[in-house]
């Protein structure tokens, strides 16, 4: 996941009995339920937040690396998408007092962890070049849009408001589908350093 470089599917569903009965108004959950739900929910949208605010700026390394087009195209996809959605975030929270982005709670071993990832990630980017600098990104983006993906996922499972779970099962699919090209892409481009290795090794 980069998190620190130049600085990441919802379903809706109804059961039968809604259908049959005309989905009668549900039963008010529980305080102790409705906290909860509403902990986890600030606790995913600050992650979810803090993910695609950092992940807006990837396309930047575009600046001090050389990308093929393909890589180049999709990475400022990326950006441009996580930059939506830190948006969407932002707003939501200017609505409405009770969401927080700033609820990251992180245990300190997490923490420190992930601090640790992202720095050997960053250095690891910064001294590549070429088919190895490109895999090296595309792999990050795998785990940064996967985590994307499933925040954005349980955030709007935990969401009450159905517009702002709606528009959470939005950002999930987008960070999905964006995951799943990025794999192609990643597919396509180890097949293919791996076949310019074969080539270049002496007979």
């Amino acid at each position: 996941m980069i998190t620190k470089i130049t600085l990441p599917l919802l379903a809706a569903m109804l059961s039968v009995a809604c259908v049959l009965t005309g989905c009668q108004s549900p039963k008010a959950a529980s305080p102790s339920r409705s906290g909860a739900a509403q902990s986890t929910r600030n606790n995913c949208y600050s992650l979810l937040h803090q993910l695609l605010d950092e992940q807006k700026d990837v396309s930047i390394l575009r600046f001090i690396k050389p990308e093929h087009s393909d890589v180049k195209n999709l990475i400022k996809k990326i950006a441009t998408a996580s930059g939506t959605g830190a948006k969407l975030l932002e707003e939501f929270a200017r609505h409405d007092p009770s969401i927080k982005l700033d609820d990251i709670r992180l245990p300190p071993g997490e923490e420190s962890t992930r601090d640790a990832i992202a720095s050997t990630k960053e250095k690891e980017l910064l001294s590549q070049t070429g088919d190895k600098f490109e895999l090296t990104l595309l792999l990050t983006q795998t785990e940064a849009l996967s985590y994307a993906w499933h925040l954005a996922k349980v955030a709007g499972e935990n969401e009450p408001q159905p517009d702002r779970a709606r528009a959470l099962a939005g950002v999930s699919e987008d960070m999905e589908n964006l995951y799943h090209e990025v794999f192609v892409l990643l597919l396509s481009q180890t097949k293919s350093s791996a076949t310019n290795s074969i080539r270049t090794q002496p007979d």
